[in-house]
């Protein structure tokens, strides 16, 4: 059983989000909460795997407290939900650990599929919020290590990451078991002296390795 967090400040939309996610017969609401701060209480108290976050709220936003989320549950994935599709935000949040970007108005389906995708390894982004995040992305600067300290099929990982692939799509399209996967992105993140999957998602971009 996946248990899940929702942080959103509107209760018609939590109720809402709630009956789509639960139709899901392996996925469970845990806990809600209308802001950051109750977030962090919440994730305190339960088990949670996965938080689906809004971006606008009182005494605390998403961008806020996906950072704080990040820095102090990294095992727990984070998919934003929005109505706004900002790309200053999603760079933001992206930036400070988020594990997807959503719009609401995206259709039911989508949002359980970027679920699982999210829980598999994936980098979920609403087309719309790729489209204007590509331009950000794509701003050339420093990386924070050579990309050459890498070998070839460590940067094989690595681009499949940028293109938002699972470790399970990895896996298939090397040849690899999961393990071994799993073992590479410790390895990679470790070399870049990178935090998480999206950091290296970034990166990849960045490097021109997708």
């Amino acid at each position: 059983m996946v248990h899940i967090l929702i942080v959103e400040d509107q209760a018609i939309v939590r109720n809402g989000l709630k009956m789509i996610v639960e139709q899901e017969p392996d996925f469970e609401i845990v806990a809600e909460a209308s802001n950051g701060f109750e977030a962090l209480a919440a994730l305190e108290n339960h088990h949670i795997d996965l938080v689906l976050m809004d971006v606008r709220m009182p005494e605390m936003n998403g961008i806020e407290a996906t950072k704080r989320i990040r820095n102090r549950f990294p095992q727990i994935k984070v998919l934003v939900l929005t109505t706004f599709d900002d790309e200053e935000y999603a760079f933001e949040i992206l930036k400070d650990g988020a594990n997807g970007f959503l719009l609401k108005s995206a259709e039911p389906h989508k949002l359980i599929s970027a679920i699982h995708s999210v829980l598999e390894g994936g980098l979920v982004l609403h087309e719309d919020v790729a489209a204007k995040l590509m331009p950000k992305l794509l701003k050339k600067s420093p990386p924070s290590q050579p990309v050459h300290t890498l070998t070839e099929r460590e940067l094989d990982v690595v681009r499949l990451v940028g293109e938002g692939k699972t470790n399970k799509e990895i896996s298939e399209e090397l040849f690899l078991s999961i393990g071994t996967v799993k073992n590479y992105m410790t390895h990679i993140l470790q070399e870049l002296d990178l935090r998480d999957r999206t950091q290296l998602a970034i990166y990849a971009v960045k490097n021109d390795l997708v």
